[in-house]
């Protein structure tokens, strides 16, 4: 190899070296950044961002933000069961609605490509959609987006959410009619939220809650019904072997597990 040659070479591997220490500072950074968020120092920001993919009534937008402020509140009301000091662990601004022409991408399968592609189709998506609502996401801790369709059926609401483990944004996609209940899709939207803060989901794979792991009350007795829905279990459990989704924001509560996973105990 000429003298050309070698200094070619070193040029090229000192680039990227500098390169792999730059993104080794970021991730560094990102990842002591979103640590960070469950020290409860300071009020989180959340973004949600509504989405319409088809036409759909203004009103069931303005049904979501109207009952965010509850949601905050109700968020407040358990921290301060495990955290009496401090402040409020949550702020929500709502964006939208957005029009789209399709929902997030989901994985096409388990495999790490599969996963890759949807990273990067999902950071291109967002990246698209924050472009469009005006999110500056370097204001926000957590950033949420909630798809939403008109339901063909009066009064029924249908909601499914995912998230990454631990990082910094979610979804959710619902149906939703004129009267729904705007309540307990926002409680889909704390449930997309704290697994953002590193929650687990505590019901199984039929979807009913694990116990006691999945118990807002294990402690209570007789055990059931339970008073409350555990955050990251689906449903309010009334006995043994049955059990219904939360009403309302009021029947919802964090138990002891999920509050040590996001840092409100330790």
């Amino acid at each position: 190899m000429g003298s050309s040659g070698r200094t070619f070479f070193r040029v090229r591997v000192t680039v990227l070296l500098g390169i792999l220490v730059v993104v080794m500072i970021w991730a560094w950074r990102d990842v002591r950044s979103r640590r960070a968020r469950n020290a409860w120092d300071h009020t989180l920001h959340v973004a949600v961002v509504l989405l319409r993919i088809v036409p759909t009534d203004d009103r069931i937008f303005a049904s979501l933000r109207d009952r965010g402020p509850a949601l905050e509140d109700r968020l407040d009301e358990e921290a301060r069961r495990y955290r009496p000091r401090g402040p409020r662990p949550f702020l929500f601004t709502f964006f939208g609605p957005v029009d789209v022409t399709a929902p997030p991408p989901v994985p096409e399968g388990d495999g790490v490509v599969d996963l890759a592609k949807q990273s990067w189709g999902t950071w291109r998506y967002f990246g698209a959609v924050d472009d469009r609502a005006a999110v500056d996401e370097s204001r926000f801790d957590t950033r949420l987006y909630v798809v939403v369709r008109p339901s063909e059926v009066l009064g029924r609401t249908w909601v499914e959410g995912r998230s990454e483990q631990g990082g910094r944004t979610g979804s959710v996609e619902l149906e939703m009619s004129l009267g729904g209940s705007a309540e307990f899709v926002l409680t889909v939207v704390a449930h997309e939220l704290f697994h953002t803060l590193g929650a687990e989901d505590k019901y199984d794979a039929q979807g009913r809650t694990l116990v006691p792991l999945g118990l807002a009350e294990p402690d209570l007795t007789p055990m059931f019904p339970q008073r409350f829905a555990e955050i990251m279990a689906r449903n309010r459990p009334l006995s043994a072997t049955a059990e219904r989704p939360p009403e309302n924001l009021d029947e919802v509560a964090v138990g002891n597990v999920t509050a040590r996973e996001i840092g409100w105990t330790r």
